[in-house]
Order: structure tokens, then C-alpha cells, then sequence
């Protein structure tokens, strides 16, 4: 067994390249081929920034390449059951970016794909890796606030930046799947992972991006423990300033507040300087900048983790069994917006027992 995990991107966008980012920072982990799906320009583009040293323009074609050892699924939506299928034929293991399915059919077949094929499935949730959420964690673990009584979690930015998160059909839903997804994981991490929830009330509404979507660009989840306590969850399309993620765990004795937007740094830009931050809105007057964005976000502690998990043979910390659950947490939410009633949680004893 080498000590360096070869890894296999599929895809050349925008989460491809914080994720090769990411892996850049790590020494037990490379990058050694690349897929564009049909773009052989945009993937000679990405194989060129990061150095990759092969190129091709199928699912397949990557998955086959035995010089891969771990398959990153950095896709839209609606290829991830593909992607995750040839991968496990191929006897790789597989990290697949948020959300793992377009709903919960998906996301099953995929953890069954991977366990029929005793290979490992890494879920690529950043949030719970970025250093600010691990040192929530920490605190709550050491027992300083007290018992979690509530989460708030909030994601928003002004829209996606590609076009296949806007059909909703395609993508599966819209702002709820997309950015919702990130704040349920950390709500399940904050409360453990052991407590079970039980059923979910939700709104969503299209109010600003009806011209491009038929999907939600805003919405409002609750989500009910066992025991009563619950995780609020908000998701937003319409934030405009950049991406927004805020995360407020209350307890007992005391209260911690993470908020991204409460960045050390500013400018006051009277020309553009070029990329600042993710989803930034304005290239000119107050800013702020993200320094060493791929570590704020995550992207080298997640990669660094699941290659350790890949070389030690053990499970990451962040399964395609916790994709399943979110993407079941999330279907009651889309039954919710229709029925205007609370909905239970259906998940298949089958694939997560108890």
C-alpha cells in the first residue's frame, strides 16, 4: 500500500477547483487525473492549473484508469449516482461531493453501491471540517455549554454561479438542497450524530430569481429531535455580499456564534483587484476578502482526512450513510413545502438500522 492516495477528479468547475486546492496543501494526497465531461478545453484549462498529469472526457474512462486509487465525484447533481455506480464497478473508492443524491432514491442506491463493493464512501461535506466548526465541536464535546438545546444554522449567497443549479428538475431542488444540506450536517454534529431526528416542518418560496429557476431561492426548515429539541435550518439565493454561513449553538450554561461574515479583514476598493471571496457581488467599494479561503471553508482538513481514512483502512468521519440521511432529512422538507404540515423522517432501517 502506497503512502500517497492518487486521486481521479471528475469535473473541472468551480468545486472542482477548491477541491484540488485543498488537496495541493496535503502531502499525502494527489491529484493524478482529471475528467471534463464533454469539455476537452475546460479540462486541458484544469489540468493545467493543477498540474494533473492526465486528462479524459468520460466517467468511465476515469474510473478505469488504474493509476487512480480514490474517485472525487465533483459533478453537478444529476451524474453523482452515475459517477458513484462506475466507480464502485471499477473497485474504487469514492468521495462525492453535497449533496450525494437528488433526493434519498438516489443516495440509497448509492451507499448499497458502495457497500456491495466493500469500497470506501467518503461524503464530501466542507462545513464540518472548516476550523471554526471544529472548534465548536470541541467546546460542546469538552462540556462547557452544556447540554445542546438548539442549533440555528444559515447559508446564503446571491445565486449559484452555474447554470445547472438553477434548473431545479436537473439539480434536484433549489437553495434548500444546495446550501441547506451544509447547515443540517453541522446541526447533526453539533447535537451528535446518535440522536435521531424525528420529523421536519418547512417553507420555501421562489422571491427573487423567478426568471431563472422554478426551484426555491429561499428557504426555512425545522427539525425535531426525539426528545423535543430542534435545529433550525435557513437557506438563501437572495444574500447578496458573498457567501454567508453562520452556525449559533445554544446550551445550558452558555452559547457559541460562528458567523463568516465576521471577517478580520476589508477593503475599500476604489478599482477591482479580481477574485476576493466566493459569491462576492462587487468588485469596487467596502469588500471583504477571505484569506487562505480553501482552509477557512475546509477543503485541506476534509481531503487530508479522507486520504488518512483511505490509508489507514478505516471509515471517514463523514459517510455516504450521513450523505443518505441528509438527503432523507431533506425529502420531508420538500413533503413539508407541499403538504404545510409537519412530515415524518423516512429512512430505510435497511441501510441505517435503529
Amino acid at each position: 500500500m502506497t503512502d500517497v492516495v492518487r486521486i481521479g477528479m471528475l469535473g473541472s468547475g468551480f468545486i472542482a477547483d477548491f477541491y484540488s486546492q485543498g488537496i495541493a496543501y496535503l502531502r499525502n494526497a494527489v491529484v493524478v487525473a482529471s475528467a471534463s465531461l464533454g469539455q476537452s478545453s475546460r479540462g486541458a484549462d484544469f489540468a493545467k492549473r493543477h498540474g494533473v498529469a492526465r486528462t479524459y472526457t468520460s466517467i468511465e474512462a476515469l474510473c478505469a484508469d488504474p493509476e487512480v486509487d480514490l474517485v472525487v465525484v465533483a459533478l453537478p447533481n444529476r451524474f453523482h449516482l452515475e459517477a458513484v455506480r462506475a466507480a464502485a464497478a471499477a473497485g474504487k473508492a469514492v468521495v462525492c461531493t453535497k449533496p450525494l443524491g437528488r433526493n434519498a432514491t438516489e443516495a440509497g442506491e448509492m451507499l448499497r453501491l458502495v457497500r456491495a463493493a466493500g469500497v470506501m464512501g467518503g461524503y464530501a461535506e466542507n462545513i464540518v471540517f472548516a476550523p471554526e466548526i471544529i472548534k465548536m465541536h470541541e467546546i460542546i464535546e469538552s462540556g462547557a455549554i452544556g447540554r445542546v438545546l438548539s442549533v440555528r444554522a444559515r447559508e446564503g449567497h446571491s445565486g449559484p454561479h452555474a447554470s445547472h443549479f438553477w434548473d431545479a428538475e436537473a439539480a434536484g431542488g433549489g437553495t434548500l438542497l444546495d446550501m441547506g444540506c451544509h447547515c443540517i450536517e453541522a446541526a447533526r454534529l453539533m447535537f451528535g450524530k446518535d440522536q435521531r431526528i424525528v420529523d421536519v416542518f418547512a417553507w420555501g418560496a421562489t422571491l427573487s430569481h423567478g426568471d431563472k429557476t422554478t426551484g426555491e431561492d429561499n428557504a426555512l426548515m425545522l427539525m425535531r429531535y426525539e426528545d423535543g429539541r430542534t435545529a433550525t435550518i435557513e437557506a438563501s439565493w437572495s444574500a447578496k455580499g458573498g457567501l454567508e454561513a453562520r452556525t449559533e449553538v445554544t446550551g445550558a450554561d452558555g452559547r457559541i456564534v460562528q458567523d463568516s461574515l465576521s471577517t478580520p479583514l476589508r477593503a475599500f476598493l476604489g478599482r477591482p483587484t479580481g477574485y476576493v471571496a466566493e459569491k462576492v457581488d462587487a468588485d469596487t467599494g467596502w469588500v471583504f476578502p477571505v484569506a487562505e479561503e480553501v482552509r477557512v471553508h475546509g477543503y485541506d482538513a476534509q481531503f487530508r482526512h479522507f486520504a488518512e481514512a483511505f490509508l489507514s483502512g478505516k471509515p471517514p468521519r463523514e459517510t455516504f450513510e450521513d450523505g443518505y440521511i441528509v438527503n432523507c432529512l431533506i425529502d420531508a422538507a420538500y413533503r413539508s413545502i407541499r403538504s404545510g404540515h409537519w412530515e415524518k423522517v423516512e429512512i430505510d432501517p435497511a441501510l441505517v438500522p435503529g
